[in-house]
């Protein structure tokens, strides 16, 4: 069972820059989108109803903005969107599915951006996101995935000195991802693979995609109870049509 993660900074932007071809060329059973910018009705689809895809979509109140979906090709046993927390839920950073072994959440973590002027809300979420995932997981075994917004080791971006402090790379939110693995979630793509220089993000500026000047801000996080499902997991930079590259997840389902 493979599952692709991706930020496509705009699903409709992402359809003319390579993303039917990419699904159409894996179909994954599960496709889990961040940042998708738009509601249902704005996209043309079909084509992925044709593949066996259904979707759950969770867009933002805000037009164009956030957002987030997941499509899968194997029958799920229920979907929810948010975490039960006005605050956070009108931005459409979560949604969760249930399969027969785990639950699977994919999440776009908020951005503390410019001069740090959201990292007061960041660390809330953070805080009020890991006591969800742990009450969850009391139910069923939890495998999440998503933009986190957040490198969390120096080994994670590729000019990390320079970088401290700025969002994406503070303690505060380094110390949050600090504590997902502390509350039994592995890191999948770090179980696999210690390389330097393996990111998924690259700003469209100065060539840096090219020059693989970029971060790792995208995860699959396994909770240890369904770790032993998990066969491989990767990151795919030739795929192009975002800043953001897939990560994805390979599962044995029994």
């Amino acid at each position: 069972m493979k599952l692709i993660s991706w930020n496509v900074n705009g699903i409709r932007a992402a359809m003319d820059k390579g993303f039917r071809a990419f699904v159409e060329d894996e179909t994954p059973e599960v496709i889990c989108l961040q940042e998708t910018k738009a509601h249902s009705e704005q996209v043309n689809l079909a084509w992925m109803e044709e593949l066996g895809y259904q979707g759950v979509w969770n867009s933002a109140v805000k037009k164009g903005y956030s957002g987030t979906a997941i499509f899968s090709r194997v029958p799920t046993l229920g979907s929810s969107t948010g975490m039960g927390i006005t605050e956070h839920d009108s931005e459409g950073r979560i949604v969760t599915t249930e399969f027969d072994n785990f639950q699977l959440v994919t999440v776009y973590t908020p951005n503390s951006q410019r001069k740090l002027a959201r990292l007061d809300y960041r660390q809330q979420w953070d805080k009020d996101f890991l006591k969800w995932l742990k009450e969850i997981k009391q139910a069923k075994p939890v495998i999440f995935c998503g933009d986190l917004n957040c490198a969390h080791q120096e080994q994670d971006l590729a000019n990390p000195k320079t970088n401290h402090k700025n969002a994406g790379f503070t303690d505060e939110e380094r110390a949050a991802l600090d504590r997902i693995v502390d509350a039994d979630f592995v890191d999948s793509f770090r179980a696999f693979d210690q390389s330097d220089e393996k990111y998924t993000w690259w700003t469209y500026r100065m060539n840096c995609r090219a020059r693989n000047i970029g971060w790792r801000l995208d995860y699959f996080f396994v909770d240890a109870a369904a770790w032993p499902m998990v066969t491989d997991a990767a990151i795919r930079p030739e795929i192009l049509g975002s800043d953001h590259c897939p990560v994805e997840l390979t599962l044995a389902i029994s």
